[in-house]
C-alpha cells in the first residue's frame, strides 16, 4: 500500500494527490484551519523523536569506522597478519561505505524507510556477531565489508527521514542536528575501542556493537513509524502491514476489536491495493545515485561538497600521528583531541541551523511567497540555491582559513590549546557547510532525499579515501604547515562553483523539471499507442 507520491516542493500537488478516503489522524476540533495543507501531520515533539531516532541509527556508521582503529595492532598479532593486511580491511570498509548507500538509499525512496532500516540492522548485527567470532583474516575482511554495508546506509536514510517530515522552512535546524552523530562517532569511537580492546580484548568491540545495534533495532521495530511520502503521504495514510511499527499494529488491532470507526484503518486495504504499481524497482531506481552525479546542479553541488569534506578526512587522519609525535600523547589522549571538533559540530547545529531557517524566511518575504513552517513552499520560482549559499559561502571561507591556521599551529608545535580552539572553528565550518549541502539536496530533490544523500556519500567517500591516503605522505614530504595550506586553499577555489550554482541553479532546476515532465509525457503517449496497437491486433485477429 502506498499513497500517491507527494512531492515536497509542491504543497498543492500533495493536497490533490492525497487519497479521498485518507483522513488526517488528528482530532477535528483541534485541527488548524489549513490542516489539509500541512506538510506533515506529526506534532513537533513527534518530529523531534523521529529525527532523534534516525540520528541515533546514523551514529553507527562513524562509530564503527573509528572504534576499530585502536585494536588494529592487537588484531594483527592475534590473527598473525601484517599491518598492511589490517589496513586493507579499513580501505575496503571505506569502499563499501560509499557503495552500499547507493543501493539502499534508492530503494528506500521507493520501497519505504522502515524495511530499509530493518535490512540495514539485520546485516549490521549479523556482521558484528560474525566478526566477534571470526576465526581468521579472510573472515575478518569479508565481514568488515558486510558490516560497512549495513552501517553506512543509515546516514542516507537519516537525511531522507528528515526530508520526509520537515519542511524547507525549518529544515535548517533539524538537518543540522543530524550531523552531530557523524562527528561524535570519531570523537568517542577510539576511546571506547581502546578501553574495550585493552581490558576485554578486541572481540569485545564487536560484541558491544552487536548488543548496541540489537537494542536499537528492537526500538525501531516497535516504535519508529514509516515516513516515506510515497507510502504514507503526509503521515495521514495508514501504511501496509509490512511497514507498520509494532505499536501502530497493536493500536489498529485494538481499535478494530473495540469496533472503533477508524477511517484510516478502513482505508488501508484500498491503499494497499494501489501500492504494487507505484513502487516498482527499475534499473534507474537502483542506480539513481550514479545518475545524480552527472546532473548539472547536483553534480556541481556534490563534487564541491566532496572537496570541502576532504578537509575533515585530512584532519581526522592527521590527528593521531601529529599529536603522538609532537605532543607525545597516548591513544586515549589522542582520542580526546577529537572532542573540540565534535563540540564545534554541536555549535554549528545550534548557531548555523537557525540561520538557514531565518534566511529562507527572508527570501520568502522578499519574493512574496507565503511562509509557514508547517507547510511546504513551492520552490520552483524561488532561488533556493542563493538562500542556502548565502550561509554556505562564508562557511567555506571560515573553514579554509581555519585549516591553514591549524596546519601552521601544528607546524610550530604551539600550545595544545591553539589547535584545539582551531578544531572547534573547523567543526563549525566543516559541519556547517555539510549541512548546506544536505539541506539543498533535500530542497532540490524532493521525494528522492535518500538517493541524493547516497550520491553525496559516494562522492565524499571517493575523495575522502584519496585524501586519507595522501595527507600523511604529503605532510612527510613538505611539512604540516604547507600541506594544510594546500588543502585549505582548495576551499577558496570551491567558492567559484558555489557562486556558479547560485547563478545557474534555478535555471538548471527548471530545465531538469522540463526534461522529467517531457519524459513522463512521452511514456504516457507510448503506453497509449501501445494500448491502441493491442486493440488493433485484437481486431485483426478477430
Amino acid at each position: 500500500m502506498a499513497a500517491p507520491e507527494c512531492r515536497p516542493d509542491d504543497a498543492q500537488h500533495q493536497k490533490a494527490s492525497r487519497p479521498a478516503d485518507a483522513t488526517v489522524n488528528m482530532d477535528p476540533e483541534k485541527q488548524p484551519a489549513d490542516a489539509a495543507n500541512l506538510y506533515s501531520i506529526f506534532t513537533p515533539w513527534q518530529k523531534r523523536g523521529i529525527v532523534l531516532g534516525a540520528s541515533v541509527a546514523a551514529f553507527f556508521s562513524p562509530l564503527t569506522a573509528q572504534i576499530y582503529l585502536p585494536a588494529s595492532t592487537l588484531i594483527s598479532e592475534d590473527l598473525g597478519v601484517s599491518d598492511t593486511q589490517i589496513n586493507l580491511t579499513i580501505t575496503t570498509f571505506m569502499v563499501f561505505q560509499g557503495l552500499a548507500p547507493m543501493f539502499i538509499g534508492s530503494l528506500a525512496d521507493n520501497g519505504g524507510r522502515r524495511p530499509a532500516y530493518v535490512v540495514c540492522f539485520l546485516i549490521y548485527l549479523t556482521a558484528n556477531v560474525g566478526l566477534a567470532l571470526a576465526p581468521n583474516y579472510d573472515a575478518l575482511l569479508g565481514l568488515r565489508c558486510l558490516q560497512s554495508a549495513g552501517s553506512s546506509s543509515t546516514v542516507a536514510l537519516c537525511y531522507a527521514v528528515v526530508a520526509d517530515v520537515i519542511t524547507s522552512a525549518e529544515r535548517g535546524q533539524y538537518m543540522a542536528f543530524t550531523v552531530v552523530p557523524t562527528v561524535f562517532g570519531p570523537a568517542i569511537g577510539p576511546l571506547v575501542g581502546g578501553l574495550l580492546s585493552q581490558h576485554l580484548g578486541w572481540r569485545a568491540i564487536f560484541w558491544f556493537l552487536a548488543i548496541f545495534s540489537g537494542v536499537a533495532m528492537v526500538i525501531f521495530v516497535f516504535f519508529f513509524p514509516e515516513t516515506c511520502r510515497r507510502i504514507v503521504g503526509d503521515g495521514s495514510v495508514t501504511p501496509p502491514p509490512s511497514h507498520r511499527s509494532v505499536w501502530q499494529a497493536v493500536r489498529l488491532r485494538r481499535r478494530k476489536e473495540l469496533g472503533s470507526k477508524d477511517p484510516m484503518a478502513e482505508a488501508a486495504p484500498d491503499h494497499a491495493s494501489s501500492a504494487t504499481g507505484q513502487n516498482k524497482i527499475r534499473f534507474r531506481t537502483v542506480f539513481g545515485s550514479l545518475f545524480l552525479l552527472f546532473e548539472k546542479e547536483t553534480g556541481v553541488l556534490l563534487w564541491t561538497s566532496s572537496v570541502v569534506y576532504m578537509g575533515y578526512y585530512c584532519i581526522g587522519t592527521a590527528i593521531p600521528s601529529l599529536f603522538a609525535e609532537r605532543y607525545d600523547y597516548d591513544g586515549i589522549e589522542v582520542g580526546l583531541m577529537y572532542i573540540p571538533l565534535a563540540v564545534g559540530s554541536v555549535a554549528a547545529a545550534t548557531i548555523v541551523g537557525p540561520l538557514f531557517n531565518r534566511n529562507f524566511k527572508r527570501h520568502c518575504i522578499k519574493r512574496g511567497i507565503p511562509y509557514h513552517q508547517g507547510q511546504q513552499q513551492d520552490l520552483s520560482n524561488m532561488p533556493i540555491e542563493q538562500a542556502r549559499m548565502e550561509i554556505g559561502v562564508p562557511l567555506l571561507c571560515l573553514t579554509g582559513g581555519g585549516l591553514i591556521s591549524w596546519g601552521w599551529a601544528m607546524h610550530a608545535e604551539s600550545h595544545v590549546a591553539v589547535p584545539c580552539a582551531l578544531s572547534f572553528v573547523l567543526g563549525v565550518g566543516l559541519i556547517g557547510y555539510n549541512n548546506t549541502t544536505n539541506i539543498l539536496l533535500a530542497d532540490v530533490h524532493p521525494g528522492r532525499a535518500g538517493t541524493a544523500t547516497a550520491a553525496n556519500n559516494l562522492a565524499r567517500c571517493l575523495v575522502g579515501a584519496g585524501a586519507s591516503a595522501a595527507i600523511v605522505p604529503l605532510i612527510d614530504a613538505i611539512g604540516v604547515g604547507p600541506a594544510f595550506t594546500l588543502v585549505g586553499s582548495l576551499y577558496f577555489v570551491a567558492i567559484i562553483p558555489a557562486l556558479i550554482l547560485v547563478k545557474c541553479g534555478m535555471k538548471w532546476r527548471a530545465e531538469s523539471k522540463g526534461t522529467d515532465e517531457r519524459g513522463k509525457l512521452g511514456k504516457a503517449k507510448g503506453l497509449e499507442s501501445g494500448g491502441e496497437q493491442v486493440s488493433d491486433d485484437e481486431k485483426t485477429g478477430q
